[in-house]
């Protein structure tokens, strides 16, 4: 770079300006040697900038965000952070308080097209009603433990269950991790710190409160209100019947549903994992959907969601849990029927890596092979397992197809070689089941 592209100024806002007209690629302050100021290519209204010690520079921010009083402000203790550490950050704010952050933090998220509707609206909730009116006014320079735990944690947590405490903790470490990833901030106030520092108590997950004592009655009122108020129940009993959550199953789309394969796929989009998901649909999950359908057609709807809303968008969630209130009389959640698909797999002696699977959990090293060789048809042989075991409990009285008004359809080919919507005749085979299941024990 030559010397006539470099300038050695008392820098100030002004001086920037004036230079800004000219063709001076840098200027150099006179009073601070370290610090320099570069003229963005793009424009020259704008600008960068940098802090050299023992030749290393640094970036410490962008003007005219970061003005030159603030920078001249907090360069003495990047330098001495420099001088303690040569790797560290020259990055400097014009934040001074939490409350800054958590602006820039809500902004953010709330334009991130990565995170779903429901992750964002819980954010929000965690920022706007807890976040900011505690810690808004705490200046960065005094976020430590203690304050957080004063102003935060230790309030919270008295009127509070400790997982909710967990969500807005969470919250609010993650927009300190980013601000610090994107060199918004020169150091993480929150970086040493955990949850289980604040609060030691182990957090137990919710007990559930539909238990499968309780399948036999859900399914008997079920089958009463099904003609009456089939989206409601449905929901439900695709719930129970596939282990699958609430906003994958209220999103479900008939082109996805395939009753000659007998399968359900359910988008990468849709799924809590982001990772497309599919089930195995039985015999008595297609007789059961044939049965909806017939249903829908005959209330007028022929359209592409299984769980229409207004406006031609699916079921929202506040209408579906609507729904299940109404169902439930407030005595379980939609999540309860997920919980009491899992227990009884595992009380059938499905493998817990299948039921994994089911439930589309995200998994870590997970063996491919097993994965692409063998899980979709024990999927299949657990469900129908369960389905077999629903049957008994008045699951059949739902789907049947033999209900007065409904046609019996023969059995396709498929209903003897374990493909599509057949179910089998000995589902206890194969790698399904645990190994202490035995014959007579109720597994089969």
């Amino acid at each position: 770079m030559s010397a006539a592209k470099t300038l050695t100024v008392t820098l100030s806002d002004a001086e920037i300006r004036r230079h800004a007209a000219g063709e001076v690629f840098q200027l150099r302050d006179t009073r601070h040697r370290e610090l320099r100021f570069r003229f963005s290519t793009v424009d020259r209204s704008r600008g960068a900038w940098h802090v050299v010690v023992r030749g290393r520079w640094g970036k410490a921010g962008d003007y005219p965000g970061i003005n030159t009083k603030t920078m001249l402000a907090t360069l003495p203790a990047i330098l001495a952070r420099r001088a303690a550490d040569a790797e560290a950050k020259s990055t400097t704010t014009s934040w001074s308080t939490v409350g800054d952050v958590l602006a820039w933090y809500r902004d953010r998220m709330s334009r991130d097209r990565g995170l779903s509707a429901k992750r964002k609206a819980s954010a929000k909730s965690a920022l706007d009603r807890h976040l900011v009116p505690r810690l808004g006014n705490l200046l960065l320079a005094e976020t430590n433990k203690q304050a957080i735990d004063q102003r935060l944690m230790w309030p919270l947590q008295e009127r509070y269950a400790l997982s909710f405490v967990r969500s807005v903790y969470g919250v609010l470490s993650v927009a300190f991790r980013q601000a610090l990833r994107l060199d918004m901030l020169p150091a993480n106030p929150m970086a040493s710190l955990k949850f289980t520092d604040f609060v030691r108590t182990r957090i137990r997950p919710r007990p559930a409160r539909l238990r499968g004592d309780d399948v036999p009655g859900l399914l008997v009122v079920v089958a009463e209100r099904f003609e009456v108020e089939p989206a409601g129940c449905m929901l439900a009993l695709m719930m129970l019947c596939h282990g699958s959550r609430l906003g994958e199953t209220r999103l479900a789309r008939w082109r996805n549903v395939n009753l000659e394969a007998g399968r359900w796929f359910i988008p990468a989009s849709d799924t809590k994992t982001k990772a497309e998901h599919t089930l195995p649909l039985t015999t008595q999950a297609c007789a059961l959907l044939r049965r909806y359908q017939r249903l829908q057609a005959a209330q007028g709807y022929t359209g592409p969601l299984l769980f229409p809303g207004s406006h031609g968008a699916p079921l929202s969630p506040s209408k579906a849990n609507t729904l299940f209130t109404d169902l439930a009389k407030g005595e379980w959640s939609s999540h309860d029927l997920r919980k009491v698909a899992r227990t009884a797999w595992t009380d059938l002696g499905v493998d817990y890596m299948v039921g994994e699977l089911l439930l589309n959990h995200a998994m870590k090293d997970l063996d491919a092979t097993y994965i692409h060789t063998t899980a979709e048809g024990l999927k299949r042989q657990a469900l129908e397992a369960w389905h077999q075991h629903l049957d008994g409990q008045g699951f059949a009285a739902i789907h049947s197809e033999t209900l007065p008004g409904h046609k019996t359809e023969p059995a396709t080919s498929a209903a003897t070689n374990g493909a599509g919507c057949s179910i089998s005749q000995h589902p206890s085979q194969g790698r399904m089941f645990n190994q202490e299941s035995k014959p007579g024990d109720g597994h089969e």
